[in-house]
């Protein structure tokens, strides 16, 4: 038999026929076959002749290294010390050594003097005012300003944020030192000490200090000794690196806290604007207590105070909103709080407010610094819990300040270096008879928005507010409490309008909504502790049911683009056959994309 023949015998009919034609799909493909298996037997044939190194894989032996050897390893790596690791290590620790030495001097020095002094005139009637919140004289809200602005001058990392009092910290620490002041058997038929004057009620013993110790002087002993354990805390966190936990501090939980909080705020102040003497309400469901007192007691309100309260918050409101309004066209917001505070000054002194209306005022307030005392170290077992709550939300609020315009200023922050910085200015201003801080949105986007470049406009600041303390602080004496809690009041529009931004969160995210709903009832009803606690927790909460259930998305190619939305959602969407692209939402702001 011929070799054609016996090709054509192996082949089946169909193929038989199919391959007389050389030219045909299917001859093409034989041909193609047959030198395929030709050049495998062939290559199978040298294969067996060819000698294959052996491969040998061994696995990483483990080192038995204990704890002990594995930090003596570490803090030998830390420790050893160049000339070179020095200087980046001071350099890194103070941020001013880096940038002042560049300072452009005329491309930022207007914009610096200028942003400066408008927040040094509106931080001395906001330190007055907040001292009264946090339970303290006046003079400390201002020692605490301008202690914060130097110290954050040297250590911070963000050229914009303000540095000072904020009211919701002030709030926290006011709660601690009304608790410790009735612990302590202080008479607390005032929510907050004299301003500036001895108290009425008999002194004690302070069993912690070895002299006579009045109501005032303790409560800024609690105080100061909160602040210490606060920034202690603080720096543990930037010591060991724990910056990465504000990511967990979602904006909604802050914004939530911060909303609840203010009604806290505003509870506390109200009594104030009545001109009523009332103890300030601790523990769970303070805000309804306080009210209940305040409607009890209402028939005792001084026409006075109450008078005064509704013209400072006629001259207030309108103006801040066309600050607000206005803002682009101003070169620099008009100083309301200041004019209202020397105009109610003024008023009050010449009209003798206090003694033919027996009007609360602010009372002497001295000037110069008082010598430096350390923390009551007594008082650390006390205050130590209460010390968390306001150490974490300081931190969170200072660097998520600092996140957000350092990118919209296109330079970076070092998160680990901002809780230094907000430690110390807490550990070093408690031996000076302050009380906590931490960065403050209003007076931060009043020093952006008046052209600040540097924290150059902190010193500027420190300058104003050194100038009242040495010179002005006194001409205070007449001012009235409740021209200050009408500015604390006015400060919270900012939070309180957060209502308005609900039905735009609701149409992005609900779970989010949710979030700050609970985190704002807890906080408002409860407290401002618990609130905080309630809202990481639901928070968590949220995280593990999101991952859980992802929500997944076919998605479509919008014409004309290269942009995948989901089909769900938009219509004409183009869709390619045999290909699915669909999206997995396992968490806020991820997402994962596949296609099919």
């Amino acid at each position: 038999m011929s070799s054609e023949g016996k090709e054509q015998h192996d082949l089946s009919p169909r193929d038989s026929a199919e391959g007389n034609d050389p030219s045909s799909p299917s001859g093409i493909h034989l041909e193609l076959q047959r030198e395929s298996s030709t050049d495998m037997k062939q290559f199978e044939t040298n294969d067996q002749c060819r000698p294959y190194p052996r491969i040998l894989i061994e696995r990483q032996e483990k080192s038995n290294t204990n704890f002990k050897q594995f930090v003596i390893k570490k803090l030998q790596k830390n420790c050893q010390c160049s000339p070179t690791k020095a200087k980046n290590m001071i350099l890194g620790f103070l941020p001013v050594l880096q940038w002042l030495p560049k300072y452009d001097l005329k491309k930022n020095i207007l914009g610096d003097v200028m942003s400066g002094l408008i927040v040094g005139i509106l931080l001395v009637p906001q330190s007055i005012a907040y001292s009264l919140l946090a339970g303290q004289e006046p003079v400390y809200g201002l020692y605490t300003s301008f202690f914060a602005s130097i110290i954050y001058f040297l250590l911070g990392t963000s050229r914009h944020i303000s540095v000072g009092i904020f009211g919701v910290l002030c709030l926290m620490i006011g709660e601690t030192v009304d608790r410790e002041l009735q612990k302590a058997g202080y008479d607390n038929a005032h929510s907050a000490p004299s301003l500036g004057m001895v108290s009425n009620v008999s002194t004690l013993l302070n069993h912690t200090s070895d002299r006579i110790c009045d109501k005032s002087c303790y409560a800024i002993m609690v105080g100061s000794t909160v602040t210490f354990m606060a920034g202690v805390y603080q720096v543990a966190m930037g010591f060991f690196q724990v910056g990465f936990v504000s990511v967990y501090l979602s904006d909604a939980l802050l914004s939530g806290f911060v909303t609840g909080a203010s009604f806290t705020i505003l509870t506390s102040q109200a009594k104030y604007l009545l001109g009523l003497n009332l103890p300030r309400s601790n523990g769970v469901g303070s805000l309804i207590t306080t009210w209940i007192h305040i409607f009890r007691n209402i028939h005792e309100t001084n026409t006075c105070d109450l008078i005064t309260s509704l013209l400072c918050l006629l001259v207030l409101l309108p103006t801040k909103e066309l600050n607000e309004h206005f803002k682009s066209k101003l070169k620099a917001p008009i100083p309301v709080e200041l004019v209202v505070v020397v105009a109610a000054t003024l008023a009050s002194h010449f009209g003798k407010l206090h003694e033919n209306y027996d009007s609360s005022i602010a009372g002497h307030i001295p000037t110069g610094f008082m010598p430096p005392r350390v923390p009551e170290w007594n008082l650390i077992p006390s205050v130590a819990v209460d010390a968390i709550a306001i150490s974490i939300i300081g931190f969170a609020i200072t660097v998520s300040l600092s996140e957000m315009f350092a990118k919209k200023h296109g330079y970076t922050v070092r998160a680990n270096q901002e809780m230094y910085a907000i430690g110390f200015c807490n550990i070093i201003p408690s031996f000076f008879h302050c009380f906590t801080t931490s960065a403050a949105l209003a007076k931060t986007l009043v020093k952006e928005s008046t052209g600040c470049q540097t924290q150059l406009s902190g010193v500027v600041t420190a300058l104003v507010l050194l100038l009242v303390l040495l010179v002005i602080a006194p001409l205070f004496y007449s001012l009235q409490k409740c021209v200050l809690g009408v500015i604390t009041i006015v400060n919270l529009r900012g939070a309180l309008r957060k209502f308005r931004d609900l039905p735009k969160m609701w149409s992005i995210s609900r779970m989010d909504t949710v979030i700050w709903f609970v985190t704002m009832l807890s906080s408002a009803l409860l407290s401002t502790e618990i609130g905080l606690l309630v809202g990481v927790c639901f928070s968590m909460f949220c995280v593990i049911l999101r991952t859980q259930k992802p929500k997944i998305s076919l998605l479509g190619l919008v014409e004309g683009s290269e942009v995948f939305e989901s089909l769900s959602a938009y219509k004409n969407l183009q869709t390619k056959p045999g290909i699915k692209s669909c999206s997995t939402n396992r968490s806020r702001g991820f997402r994962v994309t596949r296609s099919y």
